[in-house]
């Protein structure tokens, strides 16, 4: 089953975060700052907040997926199928890091560019423990992969423990709903849980809970229950401090119930573009930040300090990092997948994934 209103959603909040890095880490935004400084101020400030419709996203298709039979008879099994699906063009993202960076301190010194990591490093973000053991990450973006893993691995143990014989059917979405709780009031507001899923839990459990609210299964009733949790926990959320990341996942789990329970369409969802750029945003994301430094490198190095060229310069990045993103998704992405998932994950995989 493949949802629409997905692909739109994920290009719109995957553009955002190459435009927040471009706009975030320089150096041609700094230069280009002066022609348009209110949208490279917002992008720099705000643009990374579309993380969390991502994040809300990924809870939704989790309990989804996690909502099968097999998964809660077997949590283990399927956060190593989980592992296995992340960690392949992950790494193969972070090789491709390592060489820009290494061509691009060719070109110019800047705080974006890592040095050659070492063994230690490597490890730690092919095991997706760079975050909590504190070893900085490889490439912008890094952190995520990781998070989700244990987010995931997270909603696998809570759907497996709440899939007990003679428990009703309403503990799962229940538990989910208090971990939310505690994540929006507690650890959502402590950044040095940063590292941890339960900081992130409560953008991915709205997403969750935005699944059970929208399964067309379930009566009308059961589905204005959790959809009135979902308002809930979000509105008390904000109401005792307000964090835009938490205001984009409550949007974007309150605009995925009716969009996948009553299909309602959303603009521009069908067109092939979009559902194209759908498919090809987890590789966009994964590649944009080395494209982005390559090219950030090239016109520091070899173009005039003008605002209109170097404003030109962020355009090309960021065409650069949706061109990277297909080719990464057609030659990396989709054969790494054959060959290390079943066949049925592996569809799954390139249709689903968020």
């Amino acid at each position: 089953m493949h949802f629409r209103a997905f692909d739109l959603l994920k290009a719109i909040a995957c553009n955002l975060i190459v435009l927040h890095h471009l706009a975030y880490y320089g150096p041609m935004a700094d230069v280009a700052w002066p022609l348009m400084p209110d949208v490279f101020s917002w992008l720099g400030s705000h643009g990374r907040v579309a993380v969390h419709a991502f994040l809300a996203m990924g809870g939704f298709l989790a309990a989804r997926s996690l909502s099968s039979r097999e998964a809660v008879a077997a949590p283990l099994e399927a956060i190593l199928r989980r592992f296995i699906k992340l960690v392949p063009p992950f790494m193969a993202a972070m090789l491709i890091a390592v060489a820009a960076s290494a061509l691009a301190s060719q070109w110019m010194t800047h705080d974006s560019l890592s040095p050659t990591p070492g063994i230690r490093q490597i490890l730690a973000h092919a095991f997706l423990l760079h975050g909590v053991l504190g070893i900085e990450s490889i490439s912008a973006g890094a952190w995520y992969v990781a998070i989700d893993f244990q987010l995931f691995a997270l909603m696998a143990v809570i759907m497996s423990l709440s899939a007990r014989p003679r428990l009703p059917a309403w503990v799962a979405p229940t538990v989910v709903a208090l971990c939310t709780a505690a994540s929006l009031v507690y650890f959502n507001l402590d950044a040095s849980w940063d590292v941890w899923g339960m900081y992130f839990f409560g953008s991915y459990g709205l997403g969750a809970l935005a699944w059970w609210a929208s399964e067309r299964a379930k009566s009308r009733w059961h589905a204005t229950l959790v959809f009135g949790a979902i308002l809930l926990l979000g509105g008390l959320a904000l109401n005792l401090e307000f964090r835009s990341r938490i205001a984009v996942a409550l949007g974007t789990a309150l605009l995925l119930v009716p969009a996948c329970r009553r299909a309602i369409s959303l603009p521009w969802q069908n067109a092939r573009p979009v559902r194209y750029f759908g498919r090809i945003s987890y590789a966009v994301f994964l590649v944009h930040f080395p494209v982005c430094l390559f090219v950030n490198a090239a016109f520091t190095r070899f173009a005039p300090a003008l605002p209109e060229v170097q404003a030109a310069g962020v355009l090309a990045a960021w065409l650069a990092s949706i061109a990277a993103g297909a080719a990464f998704h057609h030659w990396i992405e989709q054969p790494l997948a054959m060959l290390t998932l079943p066949s049925r994950d592996a569809t799954a995989a390139n249709t689903v994934k968020a």
